[in-house]
């Protein structure tokens, strides 16, 4: 039996105490009550024996089910003569062994050959002498706590760093940063942060460096070995230059020129390059002012030169953007105001009306500063008229906010910067912070023109020789390409779900590997390419980059997304973990040069975007977290609604 601390039978997921009852439990101990009371007890007039074993259940760490008595008993195949595992403040696994003769890399060596990578400690503490209490078991209670970096880093920027991305309290100096959730983009940001805080020369510290020794104290290490206060003339801080005018952006080039060029003659009504963001009210008892929302949504485009900037070409044809004043903006209701629209109760209704306000002819119009919208859409009788000040209507249940955005102003990161300024907005009934000299999107575009993309370009000249960048895969193909470099944007989706255990060893598999997910699933779609084209190993296929490769872009709205072409030469002889270990070579080496323009590369290998191959298949690999992308509005919790039905686009032939 289970007894918990109130001496009752314990549920099976619960700890307790292991009690011994039945026909061989002994009376008592001879005139020694005292003792007899401690050691027997009385349930339901049956006596049992209290061990004083603690009976542990398992346990989750980051939704994963560990069992401590599996870990322990594979610690004990090694030299060591006692250990105990306990979960640190449901963060950490953590391990206290007592030996003299074994050191943690070799334990941690050993649980990684035995243990799949969840159930591996975060920390070892070796002691010379686990802690026993009176009845020679070992008293946790009286466990030293373990060695966490908060409590004993010596400089602790690298642990504020990772636990400000990690969204971590601690962090053990020899966690795998990439068994916490860390990807690329996060080492990015790490790796940029790292050069500022610490004063490090553009090439002094090594991107690869940072994957290939993914724990802090590898990180602190790396750091110390290259400390350098000299100031490299990259690496000076970008700040405003309040400038209005100025050349577009490289990604505000390929977003402008592909709608004019690729899908200039789109005749099915879409607009291929809007981003619709809906929410919808899920509470009864919640409701929505109007009135504040609109405040707040104005306040966003005030904070943000970059919705309400225009993209026209001079006559030099040089694309050109241009922001324009704040309050002419904001008098301007088409440009700042909220659109209201009556919302129809059956559902199949409600798809059909989003769907034809997202693909408006005149939903956006990069010319004319109309970059972002709002919408309203409730079930009332008020409906298609612009909303003024003196509507006090409040959104209720079911009603949805329809926000759209001109992806040429807007990208993936740029969701949660948009929805936590409009929420902080929101609570302030319309009052944002801003700062004259933060740096904006034009700014960005400014630095970005001046840099040194000089060893860039070698790095990807080598990297394309060779390569017939013209030639399509031979893909087994269900209809006729178009004849023309024209693309229409009709897309259909082919949705495949791989079960919990397929899942699970995925992100063991990446763990044990120190892989991120990213660089997993592109091997496997490598491996799934050169199936499908028979065996072609010479593969180069389009991916997409954050390319926020600095800290002063990390909370910036605007677009910053690069397309690059991730070529890769396999061998057909190689296995799987060798596949992975070339691929992840192949990201490391591409991520220190992700923001050379994919114009810049077109043009010093001749070609135009309309006739290159690698633009016709792309790969992604999007992680969602539950709840990320919702709103939250003083206190009202607005839930995502995904727009597959209404918003199916295909800007590439297979993505």
């Amino acid at each position: 039996m289970i007894m918990n601390q109130y001496l009752q039978s314990s549920v099976t997921d619960d700890e307790g105490e292991l009690c011994v009852g039945g026909v061989g439990v002994f009376a008592g101990y001879l005139e020694r009550d005292d003792l007899t009371a401690k050691a027997l007890v009385e349930i339901d007039g049956e006596m049992f024996y209290r061990t004083g074993d603690l009976k542990r259940p398992s346990s989750e760490i980051r939704g994963q089910r560990i069992e401590l008595g599996e870990i322990e008993r594979c610690l004990l195949k090694t030299s060591i003569s006692a250990c105990v595992v306990v979960k640190w403040n449901d963060d950490h696994l953590v391990a206290y062994v007592q030996t003299s003769d074994i050191d943690e890399v070799q334990l941690r060596e050993h649980c990684q050959s035995h243990l799949p990578p969840h159930m591996i400690p975060s920390l070892f503490v070796i002691l010379d002498k686990l802690p026993l209490n009176p009845n020679g078991k070992i008293d946790r209670k009286l466990l030293p706590p373990p060695n966490f970096v908060s409590m004993h880093l010596t400089n602790p920027h690298e642990l504020l760093l990772l636990c400000d991305l990690l969204n971590q309290k601690q962090i053990s100096i020899d966690t795998n940063i990439f068994t916490l959730g860390g990807h690329s983009l996060m080492i990015m940001q790490l790796f940029n942060r790292y050069k500022i805080e610490f004063h490090l020369e553009t090439n002094a510290l090594s991107i690869t460096d940072l994957f290939q020794h993914p724990t802090i104290i590898d990180h602190a290490q790396l750091i110390y070995q290259t400390m350098n206060a000299t100031n490299n003339i990259n690496d000076y801080h970008w700040s405003s230059l309040h400038i209005m005018k100025a050349k577009a952006s490289f990604a505000q080039e390929r977003i402008f020129l592909d709608e004019q060029i690729r899908f200039s003659s789109t005749d099915n009504n879409t607009n291929m390059y809007v981003i619709p963001l809906s929410y919808r009210i899920s509470s009864i008892n919640d409701h929505i002012s109007i009135s504040r929302l609109h405040h707040a949504f104005q306040s966003i485009i005030r904070k943000y030169q970059i919705l309400r900037t225009t993209l026209s070409l001079d006559a030099n044809g040089t694309i050109i953007q241009h922001y324009l004043d704040a309050n002419a903006i904001i008098y301007d209701n088409k440009s700042s105001g909220l659109l209201m629209v009556n919302l129809p109760d059956e559902e199949h209704e409600q798809n059909e009306i989003v769907k034809e306000i997202i693909n408006q002819s005149d939903l956006s119009d990069l010319s004319k500063e109309h970059v972002i919208n709002c919408h309203i859409l409730r079930h009332c009788d008020q409906s298609n008229h612009s909303f003024t000040q003196n509507n006090d209507d409040l959104l209720t249940k079911d009603d949805l906010i329809l926000f759209t955005i001109h992806h040429a102003s807007f990208d993936g990161a740029s969701r949660s910067i948009f929805i936590g300024d409009l929420s902080l907005a929101y609570q302030s009934n319309g009052f944002l912070p801003t700062d004259d000299n933060s740096l904006q999107y034009i700014d960005y575009s400014i630095h970005e023109h001046i840099m040194d993309m000089t060893l860039s370009q070698e790095f990807w000249l080598l990297e394309l020789k060779g390569c017939d960048l013209t030639c399509l895969l031979p893909l087994p193909i269900d209809r006729q390409r178009s004849s023309t470099d024209q693309r229409s944007g009709v897309a259909s989706i082919a949705e495949i779900n791989f079960d919990n255990e397929l899942c699970t060893s995925f992100l063991n598999y990446a763990s044990s590997h120190h892989l991120t997910l990213f660089q997993l699933g592109l091997s496997i779609f490598y491996v799934f390419l050169f199936k499908l084209s028979h065996g072609e190993t010479d593969l180069c296929i389009g991916s997409i980059n954050a390319n926020r490769y600095r800290n002063e872009l990390v909370n910036i709205i605007g677009m910053f997304v690069s397309t690059l072409p991730y070529r890769v030469e396999l061998d057909p002889h190689w296995l799987f973990d060798e596949v992975v270990k070339y691929v992840q070579e192949k990201c490391l080496s591409i991520l220190e040069h992700s923001h050379y323009p994919l114009q810049h590369t077109l043009a010093d290998l001749h070609l135009t975007q309309s006739n290159v191959s690698f633009l016709e298949i792309m790969f992604d690999f999007i992680t969602i977290s539950e709840g990320v992308n919702d709103l939250c509005l003083n206190g009202v919790n607005l839930e995502q609604v995904l727009l597959k039905e209404s918003y199916e686009m295909a800007k590439f032939d297979f993505s």
